[in-house]
């Protein structure tokens, strides 16, 4: 489990709608990734803002990049974006809910405390 400083950062980093935006573009792409050439093209950021939001992205860990040649190729770091979302999931239902909602939206066992 990541502490919650790692959280906050990783959250943070995904935490504006363009860099949201490259990171679905990365998580759509899956393990193959794309170049900054690629993500340029589907999302129409110029090449300067890209690079600003792809540096925040890798900073925090969410995405990985790989020189192939003379391109880079960003990939989603699926393991750590699985990470943030279990740390937000591990305290659902933590405490008694009232109507039961919370509990319909987590598999048995997820988030219970003994």
């Amino acid at each position: 489990m990541i502490a919650i400083e790692e959280a906050a950062q990783g959250f943070a980093a995904a935490g504006s709608e363009p860099r949201l935006a490259v990171l679905l573009a990365l998580v759509r792409a899956g393990e193959g990734g794309l170049t900054v050439g690629e993500i340029q093209e589907r999302l129409a950021i110029p090449a300067s803002t890209l690079a600003h939001h792809l540096k925040f992205l890798a900073a925090a860990g969410l995405v990985e990049q790989e020189k192939q040649g003379r391109s880079i190729v960003s990939r989603a770091a699926y393991d750590r974006l699985q990470a943030l979302a279990g740390f937000l999931l591990e305290a659902c239902c933590s405490e008694p809910s009232a109507n039961g909602l919370l509990r319909a939206l987590v598999p048995a066992g997820r988030g219970e405390r003994p």
